[in-house]
């Protein structure tokens, strides 16, 4: 296991700064999510750390080694790219072997461990399998073996199932975190995909336009995002823009256009103050639909749903805009009408955020 530590990295491409002073540590055997949406510098900073791109200023270490200017080889890392690249013309073990085979390990030890790479990746005696007799998933997976068997400390992957249908990539989310726990590596995982991280990751970085927006485990990240931009990339929500008209211990009171909402202050270097402006993030399935008003609570009627089977989905017209709201395992299905409801909210599940 190694740690890896990010210190004011930049890079420039012309005119434009891809990453903006990035610093960041992830600890040793960690699984950690960059992600964010195109063009945020996420794929920028994966390709700094593994020596696929130099930064113009800062610097990346390994552990203690130093490794900013230092070529991909010698980095004891190993990337897997979203679009696999295997050779078609090899075999499945030529194509797992070909590491070993350039550091000029034996032959015997070079049987020895792709065999037991096959066997990590679930891919006992595929050896002589040729490529296009695979799976997507199990190219996949002879991706990941190819970049095992060179026994990194560190393995970097870049959208790696991003190619793969629905049914594929849920079970390969669980192969990659088992791989990454049971081989003792640190792990860096670049997604856009927001169920990946928050099922898959220890911690993960959220980018926004070459900078770090948040960092946090998913818990924190879902349950208390400090931005609007973070709010609404991890998960769906609902923002409303309102003005605080008191506080108390942690929490503040804001008035909104459809009513009085109180919710928590996540930001430690935040304090707002009376009579300033900010935004309420209530997440879907944190509203309940109810027939009378109460506290925390605002007023409107259901103009749209729909049916998912495991939950249904409805929004809610109400004079702070529509809000949706998420039911899971629905008994009873509302309609469409003009007939008012109450959407309640607890306060420990509304976040207030600067505006």
């Amino acid at each position: 296991m190694e740690s890896i530590r990010v210190e004011s990295v930049i890079k420039t491409f012309g005119s434009t700064r891809a990453l903006d002073g990035i610093s960041l540590c992830i600890e040793p055997g960690e699984l950690f999510f960059l992600l964010g949406g195109s063009g945020c510098g996420k794929t920028t900073l994966l390709r700094c750390i593994a020596g696929l791109e130099t930064p113009t200023s800062g610097a990346i270490f390994f552990g203690e080694r130093e490794v900013t200017k230092m070529p991909p080889h010698k980095r004891e890392a190993a990337m897997v790219f979203q679009s696999y690249a295997l050779w078609p013309h090899l075999s499945v073990g030529q194509n797992i072997s070909f590491g070993l085979e350039e550091r000029r390990v034996p032959k015997p030890e070079i049987k020895r461990r792709v065999e037991e790479a096959l066997e990590m990746v679930k891919l006992p005696g595929y050896g002589d399998r040729s490529i296009d007799q695979m799976s997507g998933g199990q190219q996949q997976r002879v991706s990941l073996a190819r970049a095992l068997v060179v026994k990194p400390k560190c393995l970097l992957l870049d959208e790696p199932l991003s190619n793969l249908d629905a049914q594929l990539r849920v079970e390969m989310r669980r192969e990659i975190r088992r791989i990454v726990k049971e081989n003792g590596l640190t792990g860096i995982y670049v997604t856009h995909d927001q169920e990946e991280a928050l099922t898959m990751a220890d911690r993960m970085a959220v980018l926004t336009r070459g900078n770090i927006g948040q960092i946090g485990t998913p818990e924190q990240i879902y349950r208390a995002p400090l931005t609007g931009y973070v709010a609404n990339f991890i998960g769906e929500t609902n923002l409303i823009s309102g003005t605080v008209i008191r506080r108390e211990d942690g929490f503040a009171t804001v008035t909104t256009p459809a009513g009085e909402l109180t919710g928590r202050i996540t930001a430690t270097d935040w304090s707002p103050q009376t009579g300033e402006a900010v935004q309420v993030s209530i997440r879907p399935e944190a509203w309940r639909l109810l027939p009378q008003a109460g506290d925390n609570s605002v007023t409107g009627h259901i103009d749209e749903r729909s049916y998912l089977g495991q939950r249904i989905q409805y929004w809610v017209a109400t004079a702070a805009g529509r809000q949706q709201v998420v039911e899971l395992n629905p008994h009873l299905i509302h309609e469409p009408s003009a007939e008012t409801i109450s959407l309640h909210v607890r306060r420990e599940d509304v976040v207030i955020l600067k505006s």
